[in-house]
């Protein structure tokens, strides 16, 4: 994909939907770190699923530690892997109180300390509560950047950097949720609605479905 189309591509997805946002259900920065955690190999209805019954119940760092694992885990059985997503929430929510006063933090380093915080979460939170224009490479942009030839690369790392060079500047924070979107609704893992697609013009994937 040449620059030039680049430029029309997230012209396009941005036209058609100004404003995106993570489908993930959140009220504060410290729920959608939660939520972004217990998303992991799990949908976003899902998750949604869960944290509908937990955060009336817990949405701080110090609610959950009073919860106790088992009451954590109760809430969230509903997630897959929800034993240790919660131990990870939960020591996760312990270092937040006793090094960053309950509050999330707002730098890559202190977010990946945090137990169950990849690369991908960080840059969720950074993105999403902070602004920051960082690319979380998930299983659909990873698609998406590799099929259209926006950014090709073997492994998310290699996706993320390509996309951070290759994303004009006025795309930036708002690209990774176009890209998201557009792969987990249109541009989808086994049959791509091409016909559908709107920025079909730009895409360099040669196999294209017809109608």
């Amino acid at each position: 994909m040449k620059c030039d189309q680049i430029e029309s591509f997230f012209a396009t997805l941005q036209a058609a939907n100004p404003h995106p946002q993570t489908e993930l259900e959140y009220t504060s920065v410290f729920e959608l770190l939660a939520a972004v955690l217990l998303s992991a190999q799990a949908t976003d209805v899902g998750v949604n699923k869960a944290t509908r019954n937990l955060f009336p119940v817990a949405n701080t760092p110090q609610k959950i530690l009073d919860l106790g694992l088992g009451g954590l885990e109760g809430h969230i059985k509903t997630i897959g892997l929800y034993r240790s997503k919660a131990k990870h929430l939960m020591e996760a929510c312990r270092l937040l109180v006793e090094l960053h006063g309950g509050e999330v933090p707002r730098t890559r380093e202190a977010l990946e300390a945090l137990p169950g915080v990849g690369r991908k979460t960080a840059n969720v939170v950074l993105n999403v509560a902070f602004g920051q224009p960082t690319m979380a490479v998930d299983t659909h942009i990873f698609r998406v950047s590799n099929r259209t030839g926006l950014a090709p690369g073997k492994n998310p790392l290699q996706v993320e950097m390509q996309l951070m060079k290759r994303v004009p500047a006025a795309y930036a924070v708002d690209s990774h949720h176009w890209l998201i979107l557009h792969g987990r609704y249109v541009c989808q893992a086994r049959k791509p609605m091409c016909p559908k697609c709107t920025v079909a013009a730009y895409c360099d994937f040669k196999d294209k479905t017809r109608a």
